[in-house]
């Protein structure tokens, strides 16, 4: 696997994106995820995008981490937040995640950032387990969804 910073409005961005919105979308019974995302959020250094590639080139994975400091939506300075982690169902059981998680995780702590924030949902159960055994722990809720009674929210120290 190859990982490659890119754009977040990189044309395989946008494919995996679009993929991931449709599985929030099945799983929750709604439209996708609405918190608001711009490319400028996740230009270095105060954020990042990557995406993982296969020996074939095909995009396979993505994730990214933006730049959150204290706001009225719940996030504390120092905050990066993970956004976009999503691996397509046929390179599940690699390990993509996990190594998508560290890269994110070195590049924030390299930027400067204090801790790693994330917000999922209770219908994501493998999202779950892979935060939960990666030392996220549960935290004050943040974020467009801190109100909605399915969101969860994690945050591990950096």
């Amino acid at each position: 696997m190859n990982f490659r910073p890119v754009p977040f409005d990189h044309p395989d961005a946008v494919k995996l994106n679009d993929q991931v919105q449709a599985e929030y979308a099945e799983r929750y019974g709604d439209d996708g995820d609405a918190t608001h995302m711009d490319a400028r959020m996740f230009v270095p250094p105060a954020g990042l995008y990557l995406i993982a590639y296969d020996e074939r080139d095909r995009p396979v994975a993505t994730g990214g981490w933006r730049t959150q400091d204290e706001n009225d939506e719940g996030y504390s300075d120092g905050d990066a937040e993970l956004k976009r982690m999503y691996v397509v169902p046929e390179a599940r059981g690699l390990g993509l995640a996990r190594r998508m998680l560290a890269a994110l995780e070195e590049d924030a702590r390299t930027a400067g950032r204090a801790r790693m924030v994330l917000e999922t949902g209770s219908k994501q159960p493998e999202a779950v387990a892979l935060y939960a055994s990666s030392g996220y722990e549960p935290c004050a809720k943040f974020g467009y969804y801190r109100f909605h009674e399915l969101s969860l929210c994690y945050a591990k120290a950096l």
